[in-house]
């Protein structure tokens, strides 16, 4: 997945329409594989081979390729470059990857497919959240369950409005989310205080 989107940040430069592979006809139907790599490439509807089952080989249809292949959402990402690292790493099991919070709007034929096969969440459905901590069931870890446990961690991952997702947004934007995001946790007390570690500066011993 990391390969994935870092070769969608690296397409995201390139212009639509310059350096087309020498003999692609345009509109013609375009073979998936590693062979793709940039937006430029995906020329026509892209063909998997029939074993694939990844969710856009399923969804991305012909209609909803020819109706969606030249847009962007509101945050400038194109398209193709949301579904360009699906049609790479033909093993991916997912391969759609939204450029903004607008790409579930501007592109829903294609997500609200994907969405409700993956998650069982119809476009009609209501996501319920509960924040009250009390009300987890977490029953306690037996003696020995619990001796196997040397450390844990937790993952949070989360967008901030008016950002673009992974496949969209730019270096310059990362650093500002990051001072931003290190701002906020830098002023937590207590249980939640603790040191914010940069991957980019991080150092040798750290990462150990």
């Amino acid at each position: 997945m990391y390969d994935g989107v870092k070769a969608m940040i690296t397409a995201e430069k390139e212009l639509e329409g310059a350096g087309k592979p020498a003999g692609a006809a345009a509109g013609a139907p375009v073979k998936a594989g590693p062979h793709l790599k940039s937006i430029n490439d995906i020329t026509g509807m892209v063909q998997f081979p029939p074993e694939i089952k990844s969710s856009v080989a399923r969804f991305m249809t012909e209609e909803v390729f020819n109706e969606y292949r030249g847009k962007k959402d509101k945050a400038g990402v194109p398209f193709k470059l949301m579904v360009l690292s699906g049609c790479q790493n033909i093993d991916s099991g997912i391969g759609v990857y939204a450029g903004s919070h607008d790409s579930y709007y501007t592109f829903p034929k294609l997500f609200d497919a994907v969405i409700e096969d993956y998650h069982k969440h119809g476009k009609a459905d209501k996501h319920v959240s509960n924040m009250n901590y009390q009300e987890l069931d977490c029953p306690p870890f037996t003696e020995l369950e619990a001796s196997m446990i040397l450390s844990t961690r937790i993952r949070v991952g989360r967008n901030l409005a008016d950002y673009p997702l992974g496949p969209g947004v730019t270096k310059e934007q990362r650093k500002e989310i990051e001072a931003k995001v290190s701002g906020v946790l830098s002023k937590f007390t207590g249980e939640l205080g603790g040191k914010y570690y940069s991957l980019e500066s991080m150092s040798k011993e750290d990462q150990q």
